[in-house]
This record gives structure tokens, C-alpha cells and sequence, in this order.
């Protein structure tokens, strides 16, 4: 703002996914007027991600509570699937199918196992577990190891698909078929969300002397609102907890459109 005549903000508040990153409209608003600015807030209606769909945008942030809107149930579009699978296994399955057939696919989850290094050897540790399902999360460097591409590379060069990403690798890309594995970092428990910090490995979380519990359930909601936007085509779902993967199959449910769940 100190440096340009007209400062122009492109703002996704649903975006922040760590704590100490800035970026609200009233944080900013607060910034110009502060510097003398005019402030002109125009909504950008109109979005390309979601293969355009805006109805699946608005059905994913009235689902984790990040909107005043109701949670409502979500019917396909023609140009926009999604559904809930039993488990990892058929959701590796189903886009295997989709990759093999020439689109794009990627498997991402909540920041939920431990990350480790590759061993020497160059193998990467399966971290992801889930039951007898387990799978590497994708590279954390710049350099490829084996087949795993580097993590710049991740969405988009073969050998992707053999590793799940995480929050920070999948930010910012799209693929055609988009699988989510939600943790046991964000449940559903009666009648709302339930935020269980201890469930995350995320280092960003851990200091409760300076980040609350507040703003941590924030942004493990807005985590699992970038993880479910990245897909072009159509998304899977699949919860660790049974409550919650039961409150998914709800929302997705067949029926009239617009109908709001409790």
C-alpha cells in the first residue's frame, strides 16, 4: 500500500491456512483507510475452479460452517460429481480408473500422520495410514526422489498419484478428479463440527500459548475447504469417523434441491 497508487487485493479469506497469514477484508479495509484510501469492495461473482461450479463452492463452505448459509444437499451437475466412499481403498480404486483413462487425479488428506523423511535408500515411508490402507505423503523438497516428483510438481507429473498431499502442496493446483481423506481433526458430533486439535501433526499447531484453540478450529476448516475445491470435475470423500462420513453421506443424499439439513 506504501508503494502504489492504486493497491488492487485479490482476497480468499477461506485461503488462510496457518497461522500468522493475513488477509481479511476488514483487516484490510482497516490498513487503507488508515493510509487515506478510498475503499471499493467488489465481489467477484464468477469462479472457474470446480468446473465453474459455484453451487459446489457455496455447498462446501455451508458444509464446514464457513458461510452464514445453511448446510444444504448437494445434487450433481452436469459438469460436477461428487460423492462419499467407504473407504481409501475404493476411493485409490475409483481414481486409479479415472487417471488410466487419461484425466487427472490426485488423493489428498488433513494433516493427520506423522511426515517423514525418505529413508536412505530413497523410499518413501507410508505415513498415511488407515487400517490395512497406507500410502507416502507426497515429497517435501524441491528435488524428485524415484518416482516421486518434487513437491512443485506434485498435481501435475507422473508418480503424483503414489503419494497424498497435504494442504500446502495441493494449495493453488487443480486436477481433474479430486479424493479427500477427512481426519479425526475435524468431526461431525450431534449437530456441528467438532475440532480436535490433538488429532493434528501439523507443527503450526502446537503452541497453544500462541495459537488458540479459536483460531486453530478456523483453519483446520479452511484446510479442508482448499483440500475440497481442487478438483475439476468431481470429488470423493471419505471420513475416518464413522459419525462424520455419515454426516457426509447425508448432505449427498438424493433429494429436492435446496432442501436444508439440520
Amino acid at each position: 500500500m506504501n508503494s502504489a497508487r492504486v493497491p488492487v487485493v485479490l482476497l480468499d479469506e477461506h485461503q488462510v491456512v496457518r497461522p500468522g497469514e493475513l488477509g481479511t477484508v476488514i483487516e484490510i479495509e482497516d490498513w487503507a483507510k488508515d493510509k487515506g484510501y478510498d475503499v471499493h469492495h467488489v465481489d467477484l461473482d464468477a469462479q472457474f475452479r470446480c468446473g465453474g461450479s459455484e453451487r459446489y463452492v457455496r455447498w462446501v463452505k455451508a458444509l464446514l460452517g464457513l458461510s452464514d448459509e445453511p448446510a444444504f444437499v448437494w445434487e450433481d451437475e452436469p459438469g460436477f460429481e461428487v460423492r462419499a466412499v467407504d473407504s481409501p481403498f475404493e476411493m485409490e480404486v475409483l481414481l486409479r480408473q479415472k487417471l488410466e483413462a487419461g484425466y487427472g487425479a490426485r488423493m489428498t488428506a488433513g494433516y493427520c500422520w506423522p511426515w517423514s523423511d525418505p529413508l536412505p535408500d530413497g523410499t518413501l515411508v507410508p505415513d498415511v495410514k488407515i487400517g490395512e490402507w497406507a500410502m507416502p505423503w507426497n515429497l517435501k523438497g524441491e528435488r524428485g526422489v524415484g518416482d516421486a516428483p518434487p513437491s512443485a510438481l506434485w498435481a501435475s507429473q507422473d508418480g503424483g498419484f503414489e503419494q497424498v498431499g497435504c494442504v500446502y502442496t495441493a494449495q493453488g493446483f487443480e486436477y481433474d478428479w479430486n479424493g479427500v481423506l477427512l481426519g479425526p481433526d475435524l468431526v461431525w458430533r450431534e449437530d456441528r463440527w467438532v475440532t480436535q486439535r490433538s488429532a493434528s501433526k501439523d507443527p503450526d499447531f502446537r503452541n497453544t500459548k500462541k495459537v488458540s484453540d479459536a483460531e486453530v478450529d478456523r483453519l483446520i476448516r479452511n484446510v479442508y475447504k482448499v483440500l475440497l475445491t481442487r478438483g475439476m470435475l468431481g470429488t470423493l470423500l471419505h471420513s475416518l469417523d464413522a459419525e462424520t462420513q455419515a454426516r457426509l453421506r447425508f448432505t449427498l443424499a438424493r433429494k429436492p434441491e435446496h432442501a436444508n439439513v439440520p
